[in-house]
């Protein structure tokens, strides 16, 4: 089965590219990425703080089964321009990973579908592969196919 959302990384160059195209209008797509409980639902995670605005911030917090917290992140948002686009930091805690630059871009497609862009930027090309290494392109397929399922149901 193919994946909808689709990575891309040029050899050589400490970036990527993350694109989907969603069944769902524009401010919902928006919607799932800043609104606290849609975003928990799509990407099983708690969300300790959202801030949407120019130089909010946010947290994140994910746990086990037995309640032991397994991945923490935050970051601080940049710009924020509703049903256009943020920029944000992203910070994975604990990890060998340093801080990334995220450039998120919505598009309206029709009434009913839209798109997101995300253009990331990495320390270096060998953060950039290392982060590849895992397995990144499915498990932004598998939120991104849960944020299409929960927020379908908003319409």
């Amino acid at each position: 089965m193919s994946q909808k959302t689709t990575v891309h990384a040029e050899d050589g160059k400490q970036e990527l590219t993350i694109t989907r195209v969603f069944d769902l209008p524009l401010e919902l797509l928006f919607k799932a990425y800043t609104d606290a409980e849609i975003i928990a639902q799509w990407m099983g995670t708690k969300v300790l703080k959202l801030e949407n605005k120019n130089h909010g911030g946010y947290r994140f917090e994910t746990a086990d089964a037995q309640g032991n917290v397994v991945f923490r992140a935050n970051g601080t948002i940049h710009e924020f321009s509703p049903n256009q686009k943020i920029i944000r930091t992203f910070e994975m805690e604990n990890t060998p990973f340093a801080t990334q630059l995220e450039f998120l871009e919505f598009e309206s497609l029709s009434e009913n579908t839209s798109k997101i862009n995300i253009h990331i930027l990495y320390k270096s090309v060998a953060l950039r592969n290392q982060i590849l290494q895992l397995p990144f392109a499915q498990g932004i397929n598998i939120a991104h196919n849960r944020l299409q399922d929960i927020v379908q149901k908003l319409k």
